[in-house]
């Protein structure tokens, strides 16, 4: 009896407890957040059961009564709900010491605060519970494996049909094809009484550069170039020509490279030009030139270096060859004994040095200078050419070209006003192509 009485004196402080702390909810305002209200409350249960626990240590170590763990205490923790039996154990007149216990009836008064104080929490009556039913028992389920009898035998293996696969294998181009032309017109008029002379004429020049390059990419190229021009004016002075070549040459070069380094190749070049048809001056009958008439030829070997400068703006290509040999042909006998080669032989050649520079600067998107410095010594004689042609480049397919060309020669017969020297100079206006 007396272990009974500190146990419900120690319910009794319980019940005190959570009754002030419930009272202390019912008196706070609405306005307040629900976050305070559910840590206030939280806090509570933490509380509740750390008596619960505490009390539950004393009753077993006195053994005195048996403490129960039902299901009743769930009730804190789920929807708050108005419970009839609380109410009915309240004002009931018979003792039942199973309802009346003191875990119970602390249980009891708590949430009978809250009906009295915080009826607005109660959200769902113990009808509404009832009228759900009680949960239905878990039932086993038994399941059963069907054992299917197989023989015990290797089983097939499966091959997947494959189609055969076409495979095309291209072999690379190593090839690259390209060139550029222009055809172009000057109209020169003068009065039969300018006060300075002169005479009327017109002039046609057409040109065409075709390029064959091959580089596999493995250290060997060969390179073929075929330049071609032809040009015709007319003069009033001229009273034999109605029409006479003005600029006639065929050129080829073509050079066989290995690497040595990244810009510099081992290089073996062949340079061979002549003309297409026959070359007259004013009131003259004499041909002065003619197909392979005459025909140079030159084999060199030396070393080629790749220019690329200025962001790809300055290409092209400088060859430097300290071995060199030249030949010179002339086919029509009537220019035998002329172009250094001597009476009655058709043939000359010698051996000396050589240089090709050959360079393409694009000065600005509408002006393009394309030059080629060329010489060659036996150190007998010597031989300086230096082509310039400034293209402006109007349209797109139209263009106006300024060609200088000075030309040293000391095999040629001296000039008694200009030397070993010659110069051509032309502009011109017209189409242009390139591809």
């Amino acid at each position: 009896m007396k272990h009974r009485n500190k146990a419900t004196l120690l319910f009794l402080v319980l019940a005190m407890n959570v009754h002030g702390q419930i009272h202390h909810m019912a008196n706070v305002q609405k306005t307040d957040s629900i976050s305070s209200f559910v840590k206030s409350y939280t806090d509570s249960l933490k509380s509740y059961r750390l008596e619960l626990d505490s009390l539950h240590q004393i009753v077993e170590a006195y053994n005195g009564l048996t403490f129960q763990a039902d299901g009743n205490y769930s009730r804190l923790f789920m929807p708050m709900t108005f419970y009839h039996d609380i109410v009915n154990d309240q004002f009931s007149l018979e003792d039942n010491p199973l309802a009346h216990s003191i875990s119970n009836k602390a249980l009891e008064k708590a949430l009978l605060h809250i009906y009295l104080y915080r009826p607005d929490l109660v959200k769902k009556t113990q009808s509404q519970l009832d009228a759900q039913g009680n949960v239905s028992p878990g039932q086993a389920t038994i399941i059963k494996n069907k054992t299917d009898i197989v023989e015990k035998i290797a089983p097939t293996p499966f091959e997947p049909v494959v189609n055969p696969l076409e495979v095309v294998v291209k072999k690379p181009n190593f090839w690259r094809f390209y060139g550029d032309g222009y055809l172009q017109f000057l109209q020169n008029y003068i009065s039969n009484n300018w006060y300075k002379g002169g005479e009327s004429n017109y002039m046609m020049l057409s040109n065409i550069t075709l390029n064959a390059n091959y580089n596999n990419k493995q250290k060997f190229r060969w390179e073929n170039k075929l330049e071609m021009k032809l040009g015709f004016q007319t003069s009033e002075r001229d009273t034999l020509h109605s029409l006479k070549t003005s600029t006639d040459e065929i050129r080829y070069t073509g050079s066989v490279g290995i690497q040595a380094s990244r810009n510099w190749y081992y290089s073996l070049q062949l340079i061979a030009n002549t003309q297409f048809l026959h070359g007259y001056r004013n009131n003259d009958d004499q041909v002065y030139s003619d197909f392979t008439s005459p025909l140079d030829v030159t084999l060199s070997f030396g070393m080629d270096y790749n220019v690329n400068w200025f962001k790809n703006k300055l290409t092209g290509k400088i060859h430097l060859a300290p071995f060199a040999y030249s030949c010179r042909y002339v086919g029509r006998s009537a220019l035998v004994g002329q172009y250094g080669i001597e009476t009655g032989k058709h043939f000359k050649d010698d051996y000396g040095s050589e240089f090709n520079i050959n360079l393409n600067w694009i000065l600005s998107d509408l002006i393009r200078w394309r030059t080629r410095l060329y010489g060659y010594t036996s150190y007998k004689r010597s031989l300086v050419e230096w082509e310039n042609t400034f293209t402006f480049q109007l349209t797109k397919y139209l263009t106006t070209n300024l060609y200088i060309y000075p030309r040293f020669d000391d095999s040629m017969a001296r000039n008694y006003l200009h030397g070993y020297f010659m110069y051509k100079e032309y502009l011109s206006f017209g189409l242009s192509y390139s591809f």
